[in-house]
């Protein structure tokens, strides 16, 4: 298995946070990696959800755990892989609020596709906590 984590703190609270994280269609204000995406029901445990990198195919995706103001874990399957991505909020003693994406691969090229899927983390944690503090 490969992993890799990344994290940022904002002052926003974790319920300002969560409200980008439900606002599924809105992603793209907040992070360039998508060009498309379309949620398949409620945000909530079990749903589907397209999305469509630029210059890419689209792939589904399932949210299979969703903690409102506490995180969601969506998992790909493809190719004989899995990726599992863990969006946590944790609260912070001033207030503010840790943002960790955590990321697993499972799958023979788990090494190669990580560094991929993860490479835009840290830019679209910057602007996911502009955002909520700009919504503050």
């Amino acid at each position: 298995m490969w992993s890799h984590e990344a994290s940022i703190d904002t002052r926003a609270t974790p319920a300002q946070v969560w409200r980008l994280f439900a606002d599924v269609p809105g992603w793209k204000r907040w992070n360039a990696g998508i060009e498309r995406i379309e949620l398949h029901g409620p945000f909530a445990d079990g749903t589907r959800f397209t999305m469509q990198p630029p210059g890419m195919d689209a792939f589904d995706s399932t949210l299979v755990e969703v903690r409102e103001n506490q995180g969601f874990i969506d998992e790909t399957l493809f190719d004989g892989h899995c990726v599992r991505v863990f969006h946590l909020l944790q609260s912070l003693p001033d207030g503010g609020t840790r943002v960790l994406y955590r990321t697993e691969i499972e799958g023979p090229e788990a090494a190669v596709i990580g560094p991929l899927v993860c490479d835009d983390f840290p830019s679209v944690l910057a602007a996911l906590k502009h955002l909520a503090e700009a919504q503050g």
